[in-house]
């Protein structure tokens, strides 16, 4: 999948996974080595998320349920927990920097997108 930032027409990332089992969320990042840059993590549901057991710095966006961005928060060290947000339904979770590199923000409208193939 890929993620597009509609306001902007940019791709936010390239190599999207979508964790919708409460297995795959809760496993999220922790223990993975690293999280290269064009990926991404949808959890879904969710309003909020911890960095616990994770080994780098993420950017994460809260999302609702028309993809519209309710919240965002750069460069998240590991040990954090993020406020819970209020009417999000999904998180993104990007590698640090994605969100200053891509100019994404508040208001603005996600989509992800099947690739095709």
């Amino acid at each position: 999948m890929i993620l597009v930032n509609k306001s902007t027409g940019s791709v936010i990332a390239d190599q999207v996974e979508v964790a919708e089992s409460f297995a795959r969320r809760l496993r999220g990042l922790m223990g993975r080595g690293s999280f290269p840059e064009g990926s991404a993590l949808v959890l879904e549901p969710c309003r909020q998320v911890h960095t616990f057991f994770m080994r780098f710095p993420i950017d994460v966006i809260f999302v609702n349920g028309r993809g519209a961005v309710l919240h965002v928060m750069t460069d998240v060290p590991p040990r954090r927990i993020s406020p819970y947000v209020r009417g999000a339904q999904k998180v993104v979770e990007l590698p640090a920097g994605t969100l200053i590199a891509t100019d994404l923000g508040k208001d603005h409208i996600l989509q992800l997108i099947e690739r095709e193939g």
